[in-house]
Formats: structure tokens, sequence, C-alpha cells
């Protein structure tokens, strides 16, 4: 019945998308208004994407998702809920989703005011970059945003083709270890304010947190279970991660059909379960034959990860990271104090800039281990392998992914 109710609902909003008004514009150009939903993207040659709400098309109101590309020149300073205005020729979607049209920009933008929230969280974005960039090297201060609050707009093409071929780009996706610590954090307040209020004041650092971070795929699936495990609180119910997930992506569903072909919200889902379902397991195991504890959960968090998404990754970029285990168990140890000092440092910026740009120096041996495992990964022979794109790199990688679980079994398996 559910499946049933979701198909229904979801045949109607893609038959709107078809029915749009714009679909009439197709190969044309036209004045429209658009607030983006995320700040711009840098590509190549000095152009930058983004998606956004279409506000306007011509004079007339409108509404519906859209993409668009546009000279950085012009666009530079747009931030996310900023509308403007700016003529563009007007294209299909290339994507299957809700979107309604492509467009790419032809004419300067005449750029709006963003609302209070989003200034505020724009606000804290930049004094938290502009507070790294005073107390750390370049390559650090531009890494720690991207880290705490999922700003890669400053990270180097070098720099980003390290950490995907390292197989460390999960990192700079803000997800559940940062929500974990914001909502921790307050709740620890709970013998100050009584228990009812620390959850209360949790949600709101919540809510704060995903504005300022911007709600991507992996954010709004961690949010949502934070939502939910709060809620859990409340009830004195048992939390279980699982419920958790499975209620989170079914509201996200309703909220967002789009997201079920979003890959970043695929990732984040497949890694959230493998690592509540399988690393356990697997760390019993090795516990069990005498493997330390920290490292047994090392090691199958990190193999547990990687083997539900190298399927999806190797699906849509045609290649598989060889060293993506043992660069992600490398780093394991420097990840939490980065998220923790630099959390904190971003709360701080705005109203004490001394102690957090003291909070941000102590980022910075953790922030060069880091680096250097990214450089030292990418630069192994044979470090990541071509794979087929689409379906056949999923079936390709999940197939074999599957086949080596079931072989570990076999002592001469294992030994080779």
């Amino acid at each position: 019945v559910v499946g049933a109710g979701f198909g229904f609902a979801v045949g109607l909003r893609n038959d709107a998308v078809r029915e749009h008004t714009i679909t009439h514009r197709f190969g044309g150009t036209s004045w429209v208004t658009v607030t983006p939903a995320e700040s711009p993207r840098p590509l190549s040659n000095g152009r930058l994407m983004f998606r956004g709400d279409l506000d306007r098309l011509g004079d007339d109101a409108t509404s519906g998702q859209v993409v668009v590309f546009a000279s950085a020149a012009g666009f530079g300073e747009l931030t996310a809920g900023r509308p403007v205005r700016f003529r563009a020729r007007i294209g299909r979607p290339t994507r299957h989703d809700l979107t309604v049209a492509t467009l790419t920009a032809t004419g300067a933008p005449t750029l709006g005011t963003a609302g209070a929230l989003q200034r505020a969280a724009q606000a804290v974005r930049i004094r938290f970059a502009a507070r790294a960039v005073a107390v750390l090297p370049a390559d650090q201060a531009v890494l720690l945003p991207a880290l705490v609050l999922g700003d890669t707009s400053a990270i180097a093409p070098v720099t980003a083709a390290q950490f995907r071929t390292a197989g460390l780009t999960h990192l700079t996706a803000v997800s559940g270890a940062n929500v974990t610590i914001v909502c921790g954090a307050v709740l620890l307040s709970a013998r100050v304010f009584g228990p009812r209020s620390a959850v209360a004041l949790a949600a709101v650092a919540l809510t704060l947190f995903v504005i300022v971070v911007q709600p991507s795929a992996s954010v709004l699936r961690a949010a949502v279970m934070g939502a939910i495990a709060l809620l859990g609180l409340l009830s004195a119910r048992r939390r279980r991660a699982i419920p958790a997930l499975s209620a989170a992506v079914i509201a996200l569903m309703i909220a967002a059909p789009q997201l079920a072909v979003d890959v970043g919200f695929a990732l984040s889902v497949a890694a959230t379960a493998a690592l509540v379902v399988l690393a356990p397991q697997w760390s019993a195991g090795l516990v069990a034959r005498g493997v330390p504890k920290m490292l047994a959960d090392g090691v199958c968090i990190a193999l547990a990860a990687q083997l539900v998404t190298a399927p999806l990754v190797a699906a849509v970029s045609g290649r598989l990271s060889v060293v993506g285990v043992i660069a992600n168990l490398t780093v394991a140890v420097v990840i939490p104090p980065i998220t923790v000092l630099g959390t904190a440092a971003a709360a701080l910026c705005s109203f004490w800039p001394s102690a957090a740009g003291l909070l941000i120096r102590f980022t910075g041996p953790e922030l060069w281990w880091l680096l250097r495992v990214a450089q030292t990964g990418a630069a192994l022979p044979g470090a990541a392998v071509p794979v087929p794109s689409g379906w056949a790199g999923l079936m390709l990688v999940g197939g074999g992914s599957i086949a080596a679980i079931v072989l570990w079994r076999r002592r001469w398996f294992r030994m080779a």
C-alpha cells in the first residue's frame, strides 16, 4: 500500500514536470529569477553550477527545481537563499529527477537579498573560513571548512582528485558524525536544564546546524535520523539505528522524492546501514580471535563502508579505489578531533574569534596528516583502477564484493 501511494504521488509530480510551462521555452532564452538552494560549486574554465528554485519565468510567477550553469565572474558572490535575476538559455533537464529545466546564464545577474537566517549562516561560513586562513597554512585552511561545514568551494582540483583516488572524498560530506557531535554537546546540558529542555535545545541546534552547512542529501539523512533519535529520547523508547534509518528514508521520500535518484543520498544510506549491520558483527568476530577492540572496530568500519559504497562510486566515476580501506583506517584517528575542534570553532567564530582561532590551530597537525595520507595514497601505483561505469560497473564491483564476503570463510582465500 505504501509503495502504491508513493508511486501515485511521484507519478503526479512527474506529470507536473512534463506539463510545466517552461517546457514550451526549451531552446529559447528568457529572463528568470532563481533562488539557489546551495552555494554555487566551481567548475572548470571559470564557470560554476548550482541548484535552485525557479521563482519567475519572464514576468510570471512559477515554481520548480532547476540546475543553473553560469560564469564565476558575475555569479561569484551568489549564496544559498539569495535570489538572482538573469537572462538564460533554457534547455531540457539532464537528470531523471524532478528538475524542470537546465538554465545557462547568458547575461549579467541582478542579485537580491537573502533571508536573515541565510545571511547569518553565510556569515558563520565566511568568518570560519577567514579564521582558518589566518592561522593555518593555505592547503590546510581550505580543507578545514570542507570537513566541518561541507564547504568544498575553495579546495584545489588537485587535492580533490587526490582525495577521490585515495577513497577519502566522503570525509568532505557533512553527515552523521557532525550531527552526533552537535546534538551530543547540547545534550550534555541535561543536568542543568533538565532532559526535556536539553532535547529541545538539541533540536534547535540541529536545525541551525543544517541551515549553516546547507541541506545536502547526506546532511538531510543524518538530520532526520538525529531528529528521530531526539524524539526517542523524549518518548523513552529504545533507540535502534535501523528503524531510525528506515524512518528517515521514508520521511525524506515523502518530502523530497527526487532524493531517490541522488547518488549522495544512496551513498549516505548505504554506508550508514553497513556501519550498524555489518561492522559490529565483523568486529565481534575479530575480537573473539584476539584482535584488540579499537583496532577491530576501525578495520571493520572502514571495510564495511568501502564494500557497500564502492559499487555506487564505480558506477558513477568508472574507477575503483584500491587503497581506500587502508587510507581510511590510517586517517581514522585524526577525524574525530578535527570534527570536534572545528565544530566548536565554527560556533565561537562569530563572538569569540580568538578562542576560535586557538581551536583551529590545534587542528593543524591532524589536517597535515590527512593531506599527506591523501597525497601518498593517490601517488601509489594502481591506487585506483578503471572499471565500467553505469550498471556494468555496479554489477561488476558489487558482485566482486559479495563474492569476497562469501569466500572469506575459506582459508585459501584469506591467505591470498
